[in-house]
């Protein structure tokens, strides 16, 4: 019943309601279609989007391999993370084209990037040498095209009603989470291609199980440029809640030039909690296989196998908070639903510290310089990272690896174990938070920034992301191996926590422009 009443607003044209007056019809039957249409559009962006960035991620260490032999962890790691690198810089860029000229524009050009940088990855294998700057070139431009989630998110935003944003912003977010479902999924149904393929000699085009998913990628993105050129129009409803706004003022002055209207110091709030979320997120992304490995003596197979089912539970957990939210939102204020989502994120990472007397099994192996040394005289060195950036890549042949907690990560002697419930327990927490947090963060940033065009904004909001999707794998290199989870998760449970207690102390100032403005009228 409650689907069918979510697809019949979505058929519903909008009403224009003035104090005192009859409602008034403001878009046609075939207005609203359009409109729809043209949203849909943008949520199938987004899914394409998703699957264009999850579909390699796995193959690209035994690819870069394969390409070039002089890569090594280190330079993944660059790989990685020239993704949101790209994003972050583009999402601004492509955020204030999409506020000058019409979004089609944007929109269209981030994709034949996309679309170009695919091919590229995909004939990395083709120069004779330099190989791996080939690759990392390809993903910087993949993320650079990627940057266009910003111009979704404005449009989205500017193409709803209030009353219909909570319902347009979950299901973005259901599309993406799908996307990323899904990519992993490709992904593992195209190894039965093998490492050797297809080769045409005419194009020198190797179609295997490694750049078989970026061709496909391309693909998916000429279908979108299509899709977008035939289905896509430009639909504003803003302007209807400007004229509400100017109704409830009683005379005709404009809001829409004038930056003083917006408060700034709820935007920046809303950038640093969108930050907080996602940096986050990375970590527990980030830390995933080589912490079971750690702690549980998995093997590289069993925790790629059981994370990777983890992962997807809570991928489909999280779509399927984002449909609650649709619901939820005409019953809860945005507001207690963000700070509840960072309050279970908190639980979920105050869940994985470790405590009893209960300890990891240690890998008992011999360290590079060749001696057998006692736990008294181990010291951490820079092979700590070495091996942590190993152990943490799920496709190296990890079981040739002796199991447990690396003897080179001293803590492993002195830290408890993290038990399987306290991990399970956490994906299911953060899967739930997590998903919250960032549809009500960027829907009510949506509409806290109001009637004035939000394509530079959305831009700034998506860089907050992207550069803590940049920073949260290095902060994970940098203090797991050295300290272990205690200093890993700890001050995450910091930053979370300060997160909701920002929720707390700007609580009044996280309100629509609507309602702001309404109340700066009155007093």
């Amino acid at each position: 019943m409650e689907t069918a009443q979510a697809e019949d607003d979505e058929r519903r044209p909008l009403l224009h309601v003035e104090p005192g007056r009859e409602a008034t019809l403001v878009e046609t039957l075939q207005e609203n279609r359009s409109r729809w249409r043209s949203i849909r559009v943008m949520y199938l962006t987004m899914f394409f989007s998703s699957i264009g960035f999850s579909i390699v991620v796995s193959s690209i260490w035994p690819f870069l391999q394969k390409v070039d032999k002089t890569a090594d962890t280190s330079f993944l790691g660059w790989i990685i993370a020239v993704y949101s690198l790209g994003q972050m810089i583009a999402s601004v860029l492509f955020g204030a084209w999409s506020n000058y000229r019409p979004r089609r524009e944007p929109l269209i050009i981030s994709i034949l990037i996309n679309v170009a940088a695919n091919i590229l990855y995909g004939y990395a294998h083709a120069p004779p040498s330099h190989n791996k700057y080939y690759m990392l070139l390809a993903r910087a431009f993949v993320g650079f095209g990627a940057g266009n989630v910003a111009v979704v998110r404005s449009y989205v935003a500017g193409a709803t009603s209030l009353e219909e944003r909570n319902s347009a912003m979950a299901n973005i977010s259901a599309c993406q989470a799908l996307g990323f479902i899904l990519g992993p999924a490709l992904q593992a149904a195209m190894t039965s291609i093998g490492p050797t393929g297809i080769f045409w000699k005419i194009i020198n085009l190797q179609l295997n199980m490694y750049t078989a998913p970026a061709f496909l990628g391309a693909f998916l993105g000429i279908l979108n440029i299509i899709l977008i050129i035939a289905l896509f129009r430009e639909h504003c409803v803003t302007d209807l809640e400007r004229a509400k706004s100017i109704n409830v003022q009683g005379n005709s002055e404009t809001l829409e030039n004038s930056d003083g209207d917006i408060d700034l110091v709820a935007v920046v709030t809303c950038n640093i909690l969108f930050f907080i979320i996602f940096f986050a997120f990375a970590i527990f992304e980030t830390i995933a296989t080589p912490l079971t490995m750690d702690m549980y003596a998995w093997t590289g197979k069993q925790a790629v196998l059981y994370n990777g089912l983890l992962l997807v539970g809570a991928g489909v957990e999280s779509i399927a908070v984002f449909m609650a939210i649709k619901f939820l939102s005409k019953r809860i204020e945005d507001r207690q639903m963000l700070l509840g989502g960072f309050i279970l994120i908190f639980v979920g990472f105050f869940v994985l510290l470790p405590w009893g007397n209960q300890y990891p099994p240690i890998q008992w192996t011999e360290l590079k310089n060749g001696s057998n040394s006692s736990s008294a005289e181990i010291k951490y060195d820079e092979s700590s990272i070495a091996a942590w950036n190993v152990l943490s890549q799920p496709s190296l042949g990890l079981d040739a690896i002796a199991v447990g907690c690396p003897v080179q990560q001293v803590w492993c002697q002195y830290t408890p174990i993290i038990h399987l419930a306290q991990y399970i327990g956490s994906v299911i927490l953060i899967g739930i938070g997590y998903p919250v947090c960032s549809v009500l963060s960027y829907t009510l940033y949506s509409k806290i920034l109001g009637p004035k065009p939000q394509g530079i904004y959305m831009g700034w909001l998506t860089a907050s992301g992207s550069g803590a999707r940049t920073l949260g794998p290095t902060f994970v290199g940098q203090v797991y191996p050295r300290y272990g989870p205690r200093w890993t998760f700890g001050p995450i449970c910091g930053m979370v926590m300060a997160a909701a207690i920002l929720v707390g102390l700007m609580y009044k100032k996280l309100i629509g422009f609507s309602i702001r403005y309404q109340t700066l009228q009155q007093c």
